[in-house]
């Protein structure tokens, strides 16, 4: 008899959110700060592709730091990528609330408290919190805050192991 395989997914989860940073030291220091403290992969892409595929001018030198959580698979890791462009476009930078068009990154942390206040600590900006969020299926501490170049983070007091699970919540109609 055949082994049994179950079904491919069409789309992986998520594998990791690509950040363009100003400094990647103090970058890499807020996340460190969070968690994020293995290298998966660091350095210079010297690929003759690297500034093609991010969209930048091709005499780009591109350097990066992708950091994981220690001992967890290769997702939802933070690459942080530091580009040095012979004529920069200028960027719109991140401040205030949530934006139309904008991504946060959403992780779950043990002490919320000690997660925002290390962030703070690193060079991030509160947006609110922390304020407890009461939803139909559950209550749990919540806060924004952005990093150092202006990345949208919501942190979430919940147990990390728990974005390990496969149930589906739903709200009762």
């Amino acid at each position: 008899m055949g082994s049994f395989r179950p079904p491919q997914p069409p789309i992986s989860p998520l594998v990791r959110a690509a950040l363009r940073v100003s400094d990647l030291g103090r970058s890499r220091a807020f996340y460190e700060a969070l968690g994020f403290t293995e290298v998966y992969f660091e350095g210079a892409l010297d690929a003759a592709v690297a500034p093609a595929l991010l969209g930048v001018d091709a005499g780009a030198r591109v350097s990066c730091a992708i950091l994981k959580t220690p001992g967890q698979p290769n997702f939802g890791m933070v690459g942080l990528f530091r580009i040095d462009e012979p004529k920069p476009v200028a960027r719109p930078g991140g401040s205030g609330g949530f934006r139309v068009g904008e991504a946060a990154l959403v992780f779950y942390v043990a002490d919320i408290d000690a997660a925002l206040t290390a962030a703070l600590l690193c060079g991030g900006t509160r947006v609110s919190g922390p304020l407890l969020f009461v939803m139909p299926h559950r209550a749990q501490h919540e806060a924004m805050v952005r990093d150092p170049d202006g990345v949208l983070i919501n942190l979430v007091g919940r147990p990390p192991a728990e974005s390990f699970g496969y149930a589906a919540v739903r709200a009762q109609p």
